[in-house]
């Protein structure tokens, strides 16, 4: 009996540590870029349009906050590599009185793989386009978030915040132990956005704003 032959479609490779952290590092980079405009710390004509992940998106053009974004983010990409970041934060405080009046919290969990047995296959890999397709819909998200957010009618300015695991190595001089800047029980409400996820990280993403109902 002659063999048969049979084809084999390549396997899709799974997006690997290092491309997902890349794709996290920058969905960073842009949602920060989002708020920092939505939300008035920086003046609009800071900002110029850039196409991403579909649509348009808009970037700061001040480059003492591009540097300083930039470094923050190349710290988070190397404890994306390690493991070792759990929580990121951008908050936006008062100038003056230093109030905090919004928390924007971004959790960052490792995805479990299912287990694979004898009778089961690998999960396939997750689309580049259905991930970004979910970025897209949490920029999307914090852009609407003008329709139910306080109106900042006072000047303000931002702190971003890394929680890590302990054992983490911390450069010395760039990063500090600070005040969680948390709002008050009391006096906050919180909204849960939407969440993307890769083949390796979840990223479940929140913001608690003070309410003085």
């Amino acid at each position: 009996m002659a063999p048969t032959k049979q084809k084999h479609a390549p396997t899709r490779q799974a997006i690997t540590l290092k491309g997902s952290t890349a794709l996290v590092t920058e969905f960073f980079k842009f949602a920060a870029n989002t708020i920092l405009f939505q939300r008035g710390v920086y003046p609009a004509d800071d900002f110029h349009m850039v196409k991403k992940y579909g649509q348009t998106v808009l970037v700061t053009q001040d480059l003492a906050l591009e540097n300083y974004l930039d470094k923050i983010l190349k710290q988070v990409n190397q404890w994306l590599l390690t493991g070792s970041i759990t929580q990121l934060v951008l908050a936006i405080i008062s100038k003056d009185s230093r109030t905090p009046l919004e928390r924007w919290v971004f959790d960052i969990n490792l995805v479990e793989p299912p287990a694979v047995t004898e009778s089961s296959q690998a999960a396939p890999a997750k689309p580049e386009s259905e991930i970004q397709a979910e970025i897209r819909n949490i920029l999307k998200q914090i852009v609407s978030t003008v329709t139910f957010l306080p109106v900042i009618d006072e000047p303000t300015v931002f702190n971003i915040l890394a929680y890590t695991k302990e054992s983490v190595d911390v450069p010395a001089n760039e990063w500090v132990d600070t005040d969680p800047l948390a709002i008050e029980a009391s006096k906050s409400q919180q909204v849960k956005l939407r969440s993307f996820s890769t083949d390796v990280h979840r990223i479940e993403a929140m913001v608690a704003y003070r309410y003085e109902g």
